[in-house]
């Protein structure tokens, strides 16, 4: 599982890889250059006229490493240096002496606007790294802001200038299109108001010391397939559906039963053994008839929810989707929380209900699921000033409900009750459409059914959903995709994982 890691101990890892591999700081700041060139080459030609911007730090030195290279390999490279406050690092000076004969650097120390670059196609942003410590200001400040209103493809090196890694920033931020990062991901590369910063971002291996990034302690990881895999577990030859579990999902009202669907049929694909539905009457023929695998209970009303059915024998319970709030389907909720004694996934109109009636949130089993979407989470644990702190408040409410929080959006972030949070590495832009929550609904119940822990299914069914809508996104395009192309692909996802 990727780590995510503060300034101070990616700073530390640098060290620690220095002492224990015994190579130069100079020399690992090489290897990075190189890996920013294999990159770089990948993608642009030698046709286009290559701008680089340099601090006089480390990041600097990168730049003026990735300079050279360029040249070097047939690139139409200028150099520009910020004379301001920062003094030059050692090894910003023995890249600076490499360059001599090779690129002849342009110093800036004064007034700049978007003029100088305009020559270019391409910017690399190298002027401050990770360890910024206070926004930029005088000609730094300028020049983020130059180059900000230049017609031009703005890459930046380890981190867009002027952006904090790991707390909120402000003042001029580099907006970056690109983003070449080493090794592991970024706190702030993970978080919504960054995104017009960080652009698209990639991570470069450097040969970081990877048994020192193991005893790094840290509450953030970057979920990937290889963690999943991990986590699944094995059918054996004399397995039966008792095995697998019973889920009940309690869904659907009138108008509203195509969610019903969606949830029962993904968490029918997600493995669990058995599964029964509870609707109003109006949902009876159509579940039978979209969803023959499942067994139907259903409510005294026709239209909406209005009464806890038996719980016995399930081992999950899965509610919200398309569910209503009408007075009598409150009452209905709060009874079956009441009573329920195993894990539940909660979702859609049920998360408004909680959120609506606090009290209740005590009444939730340790051991659940919440799904939020953002503004769902903000009807719970109220506004939040930034994109850190609401990652606290997710943490906390984890921690309060003994239950494991997965807050829906790019980068799903699952949250759980010791602390740490998982953020998802799969899924696109086209999953952007009405269904979709339902289903990864569907796919959590059918998981915490077959008695993985809350945070395992959470793990499973985020990373799973997103890596079906990116098998659907890649057949149907991000635009046609819908929420039902996530259950069709979803057996693939499985098999691939």
């Amino acid at each position: 599982m990727l780590k995510i890691l503060t300034s101070h101990q990616t700073k530390e890892l640098d060290a620690y890889t220095i002492q224990h591999r015994g190579i130069a700081s100079i020399d690992l700041m090489e290897s990075a250059c190189h890996a920013v060139l294999t990159w770089f080459t990948e993608r642009f030609d030698p046709s286009k006229k290559v701008g680089v911007v340099c601090g006089t730090g480390n990041n600097g030195g990168d730049g003026l490493g990735v300079a050279r290279l360029l040249k070097d390999v047939g690139y139409t490279v200028q150099v520009w240096i910020i004379k301001g406050s920062v003094p030059e690092s050692t090894d910003f000076k023995i890249n600076l002496d490499r360059l001599k004969d090779k690129i002849e650097p342009l110093y800036i120390s004064n007034q700049v606007g978007p003029e100088l670059f305009s020559e270019h196609n391409i910017l690399l942003d190298a002027i401050f790294g990770s360890g910024l410590s206070r926004p930029p200001d005088g000609i730094y400040a300028e020049v983020i802001n130059a180059m900000n209103q230049s017609d031009v493809v703005r890459i930046s090196i380890d981190i867009p200038s002027g952006l904090m890694a790991d707390k909120p920033s402000s003042g001029s931020i580099l907006k970056a299109h690109h983003t070449l990062s080493f090794q592991l991901p970024k706190l702030a590369f993970l978080l919504p108001q960054n995104h017009s910063f960080v652009g698209n971002w990639t991570l470069l291996e450097i040969g970081l010391h990877k048994d020192f990034i193991r005893q790094l302690d840290t509450d953030l990881c970057f979920l990937t397939q290889k963690d999943v895999r991990k986590i699944l577990r094995v059918r054996s030859k004399f397995d039966h559906k008792g095995l697998y579990g019973h889920a009940l999902l309690i869904a659907g009202s009138y108008g509203k039963m195509g969610a019903a669907v969606l949830a029962a049929n993904a968490a029918l694909r997600s493995g669990l053994g058995l599964l029964t539905l509870h609707s109003p009457k109006c949902g009876y023929v159509i579940l039978q008839t979209s969803v023959p695998e499942a067994m139907v209970s259903i409510d005294e009303r026709e239209e909406y929810l209005s009464m806890s059915p038996v719980l016995d024998n399930y081992t999950t319970i899965g509610i919200g989707p398309g569910l209503g709030q009408a007075k009598e389907t409150l009452r209905a909720f709060q009874e079956i929380l009441q009573k329920c004694q195993v894990p539940m996934v909660i979702d859609a109109d049920a998360l408004n209900m909680l959120a609506s009636n606090r009290e209740l949130l005590q009444l939730v089993p340790p051991g659940s699921i919440l799904t939020p979407h953002p503004k769902e989470f903000e009807r719970i644990v109220g506004k939040w000033h930034d994109d850190f702190e609401r990652l606290e408040k997710q943490k906390r409410l984890a921690q309060d409900l003994k239950s494991a929080i997965v807050l829906k959006g790019a980068y799903t972030s699952i949250a759980s009750p010791e602390g740490k949070v998982f953020f998802n590495s799969s899924g696109n832009p086209g999953m952007a459409k009405g269904g979709s929550g339902d289903v990864l609904t569907g796919i959590l119940s059918g998981l915490l059914a077959q008695k993985y822990s809350a945070l395992q299914s959470a793990q499973i069914g985020v990373f799973l959903h997103g890596f079906s809508g990116d098998l659907a996104a890649f057949e149907k395009g991000m635009n046609s995709l819908t929420a039902s192309n996530l259950i069709e692909f979803l057996p693939e996802a499985f098999k691939r994982a």
